[in-house]
C-alpha cells in the first residue's frame, strides 16, 4: 500500500431526524402525562396519552413514506412506547385511583401499587415480545392487546369518569381490576386484528361507505369524545377473547365434521 494514499475513515451511519422527532414528541407527551397527572391535572395526562397515540402512529409511516426506516427508529420507538403507554398510564390510574387504596390500611396501599406496576410490566413484557417476533407473526393479527390500545382503554375510562365528575378514589377497587386485566390482555396469546390489511393503510382506494363513517365518528367526537374513545377501545379489548374463542369453536367443529 503506497504510504502516500490517504486513509479512508469508516463512514458513521447518521440518524434520520423527521420520524424520530415524532417519535420524540409521543414520547414527550407521555412524559407530559406524568407529569400533568402528578399535579392532579388527569384529563389533560389523558388525552396527552392519546397525543402520543397519534404521533405513534406518524412516526412509523412517514419512515416509510420518506425511506428512513432504521434499526435504531425501531429500539427508540419501543423506548418510546414503553414510557407512553407503559409507564405513563401505569402512573396516571396509581396517582388518579390506587393511591386512594392506602386509605383502606398498608396492606391496601400494596394492591393499588402492585396493580399499576402489573400493567407497565406486562407493557413492556408486550413490546419485548413484539420486537422478538415482528418477523414471524401474521401481519393481521396481534398477538396480545397492542399498549396504545390498553392505554386508549384505561384512559379514556380516566377521561370519561373526569368529565362525569366522578372522583378517582372512589373507583379505588375497580381500578385495579381494570389495570390487572388490560394488562394482562396484552401478554396474553388472545388474537387481535391489527387494521393493517386495510385498504387505507395499504394505500388503495376505498368505498362511499367509509367516508360516511369517518364523517359519522368525526361528528361523534366532536360531541363526546371521552366516551366513544371509551367505548371504541372497550369493545376492541373484548374482540381479541370473542375473536380467538370463536376461531377454537369453528376449528372443532371442522374437525369434528372431518
Amino acid at each position: 500500500m503506497n504510504p502516500d494514499t490517504p486513509v479512508r475513515r469508516p463512514r458513521h451511519r447518521g440518524i434520520y431526524l423527521l420520524p424520530n422527532l415524532f417519535t420524540t414528541a409521543a414520547m414527550f407527551s407521555g412524559f407530559y402525562a406524568i407529569v400533568a397527572s402528578i399535579g392532579g391535572r388527569y384529563t389533560e395526562a389523558a388525552i396527552a396519552v392519546f397525543v402520543a397515540a397519534l404521533l405513534d402512529g406518524l412516526d412509523g409511516r412517514v419512515a416509510r413514506m420518506t425511506h428512513t426506516q432504521s434499526e435504531f427508529g425501531v429500539q427508540y420507538d419501543s423506548l418510546s412506547d414503553l414510557v407512553s403507554f407503559g409507564l405513563a398510564p401505569a402512573l396516571v390510574m396509581y396517582t388518579w385511583s390506587l393511591s386512594a387504596l392506602r386509605e383502606y390500611g398498608p396492606m391496601w396501599g400494596k394492591v393499588g401499587w402492585a396493580a399499576a406496576f402489573i400493567y407497565a410490566a406486562c407493557g413492556a413484557l408486550r413490546l419485548a415480545r413484539f420486537n422478538t417476533q415482528v418477523a414471524v407473526v401474521d401481519k393481521r393479527y396481534f398477538q396480545g392487546l397492542a399498549s396504545p390500545s390498553a392505554a386508549a382503554v384505561c384512559m379514556s375510562f380516566v377521561w370519561t369518569m373526569e368529565k362525569t365528575g366522578i372522583a378517582g378514589g372512589t373507583l379505588c377497587f375497580v381500578t385495579p381490576v381494570l389495570a390487572v386485566v388490560t394488562g394482562l390482555l396484552m401478554v396474553s396469546r388472545f388474537r387481535y386484528f391489527s387494521f393493517k390489511s386495510l385498504p387505507w393503510t395499504a394505500g388503495e382506494g376505498v368505498s362511499f361507505v367509509w367516508m360516511v363513517v369517518a364523517v359519522l365518528v368525526l361528528v361523534l367526537l366532536a360531541i363526546d369524545p371521552p366516551r366513544l374513545l371509551l367505548a371504541v377501545f372497550s369493545a376492541y379489548l373484548l374482540s381479541g377473547p370473542v375473536l380467538t374463542l370463536w376461531g377454537l369453536a369453528t376449528h372443532r367443529r371442522v374437525r369434528r365434521g372431518a
